[in-house]
This record gives structure tokens, sequence and C-alpha cells, in this order.
């Protein structure tokens, strides 16, 4: 039997849904979701997690798992560089829907995980809005002079939201999370989350909330005190920039510590993308639809459209990102 070619196709994989307590019909209305149930909250879009493995929904290698298609051809997918650094795929990639409010929570950084998690990887994430109803916020970091007392005695007393920082936001606001963060998302806002592969969140209050089953929802408030930064929160939105030398509008939405965001915006035409051999891209359809053209002539099609991620293998070589209709992709990758 003749030896299966590497993967050398942008990958789509079957979306993992997790219904939340806070979750609601937003990724079906928003994103065209079909799978999404009323109370769906998230859409893991690529992870790579022990009890969550993305799964390839199309081409050659529809119905491998994540880990087995990394474990047989990692430089071809992950890239020479990133293959020799990472053993998983490094980001996990998500769609958030909060009809209510998500649980006030924070994360560990790499250095504090390392000490007390099993796994030893801490959580940065940033969130790129799509959907941002007239009563939607987001809460991120406390109030300028609110000090560790003050907040434990909120905390205490059901008042935190007093000490927090509560921002209007807008479709393709940028709100970078990192470690230490206090936030929140409520009013149906739907993002994209961008974020370490990590699971790692400590809650400080899910707001008096039960679980499906009627329990009260677990906390961690003493490991979430420990690593919360109460005075350096930085900026709440990132301004996005222009990105020079490409014939059309590509802008850097985030460059921090752990990965990168860029958003390419699109009429209908055509562009040409090469992958990078050192390390794969992520491709986030949030708007449009078209076609990637790739392979030799660039004679093989892959149709994209809005709500789909798609992994880049970093040897796919040059393709063409075909747009039929006013697009925007956000591409997601560590450096």
């Amino acid at each position: 039997m003749p030896e299966r070619p590497p993967p050398l196709y942008p990958l789509l994989f079957k979306e993992i849904y997790k219904d939340k307590i806070w979750g609601g019909p937003e990724l079906k209305k928003v994103l065209g979701k079909k799978g999404a149930g009323k109370r769906t909250g998230e859409s893991w879009e690529i992870s790579h997690r022990d009890k969550a493995v993305s799964v390839v929904a199309n081409g050659t290698h529809k119905g491998w798992p994540l880990d087995r298609l990394l474990a047989e051809y990692p430089k071809q997918v992950l890239g020479d560089e990133q293959s020799m650094r990472f053993k998983r795929y490094p980001l996990l990639i998500k769609f958030i829907a909060a009809h209510e409010r998500l649980s006030l929570q924070v994360h560990p950084s790499d250095d504090y995980a390392q000490r007390y998690e099993p796994e030893g990887v801490g959580k940065m994430e940033a969130w790129y809005i799509l959907s941002a109803p007239k009563e939607s916020r987001v809460i991120r970091g406390v109030l300028p002079g609110t000090t560790v007392a003050e907040f434990r005695q909120h905390l205490a007393a059901g008042t935190v939201e007093q000490c927090l920082n509560v921002m209007d936001i807008k479709e393709q606001d940028v709100i970078f999370i990192p470690p230490g963060t206090i936030h929140s998302a409520y009013g149906g806002a739907v993002f994209l989350e961008v974020q370490q592969n990590s699971d790692c969140t400590y809650r400080l209050s899910d707001w008096g909330r039960s679980d499906f089953s009627g329990r009260p929802r677990h906390l961690d408030v003493e490991k979430a005190m420990n690593v919360t930064d109460f005075y350096s929160m930085g900026v709440s939105k990132h301004k996005p920039e222009r990105i020079s030398g490409v014939s059309y509008r590509r802008k850097r939405l985030l460059n921090c510590e752990k990965f990168v965001m860029h958003s390419i915006e699109l009429g209908r035409q055509r562009i040409t993308e090469k992958g990078p051999p050192l390390r794969s891209v992520a491709h986030t359809i949030t708007a449009g639809k078209g076609v990637y053209r790739f392979g030799e002539g660039k004679k093989k099609a892959q149709p994209f459209k809005k709500g789909q991620t798609f992994l880049i293998p970093a040897k796919i070589g040059e393709y063409d990102i075909v747009s039929k209709a006013t697009s925007e992709i956000v591409v997601s990758f560590v450096e």
C-alpha cells in the first residue's frame, strides 16, 4: 500500500463544543455553528489537550486526531523550528459566547504554574471581539487605587463589581489578558480567544450560581489572589497597527510574549501567501467566504467561510487566498 502523503493543505478540524452555565445561542446565530446548542459557551477550534484533541474534518487525513498528525508529520505541520520546541500544538484557539456572565477569573503565569500546577503551563490570552450587542461588556482588571484588602472585603460581601474595570466594547476590539489579570465578559458578546495551550483558570467568583447539577460552582479564591496583579494592568484595548509592504490590508492586532495575531482584510480579490517553513499559522475566518488554492499549479481547492479555523501547515508552500466576499481572516502563530 503506498505511503500516505503529508498533510500539506489547509487543515480544518471538527469543533469541540462546550456547554456552559453562562452559554447561549450566539455561536449558532453569529457564526453559523450548527452543532452548537442553546447553552453552548465555547467552540474549541484547534485543541491539543489530553481530553480534547481536535480531529481533522477535511482532506486526505480526515479522521486523524491532531496528536497523531503531529507525531507522524511534525516538521511538515509545525515547521523545522517549532517541531523541535513543542510536543503539542502550542495554542488553543476557540470561539466564546458570553450570553451571561463568565465567572470572575484570573490565570497564573508559567512561573507560578510550574511551582503549583501539575501541567506547569500558565495562561496568556487575547480576545478579538466579533459581536458586541449594546448590553455587552468586558471586565478587565480592577479600578485604579483598589487595594488587596478592599478587594477581599468586597469579594466577601458580594459587591466586588464596585472594584472592577468594566468596559464598553465594539466589534474588532482587541483585549489582551496577560496572567494575573482579572477578567470576565457578558451581555451576549461573541469573541475569538487565542491563548497558550493551557486550561488553568482560577475563579474568584461565579456570581452565586450553581452548576448544571445544582451544586455551587468551585472557586479558587486563594490561588487567584496569589496570582492577581492589582497594580499594573496595562492597556485595556490594543490598537491594531497597519503592516506595510503588502498589496492588501493587513494589521498587527497583538504581539505578545506567547503569540502573535494579525488580521487580513480582503474585498473580492486574490492574494498569494507562502507558508513559512519554520512555523505553522492558524487562520480564523471572522467574516466572508472564499477558497484556498494550493498544491502544484494551485489546482487544489479548499473552501472557507465565516466561523471556521484552519491550521496552515508550515511546509504547504505558496498558496492563494481567493476571497469571494468582503472577508476577514485572523492569523495566529507563535514566533
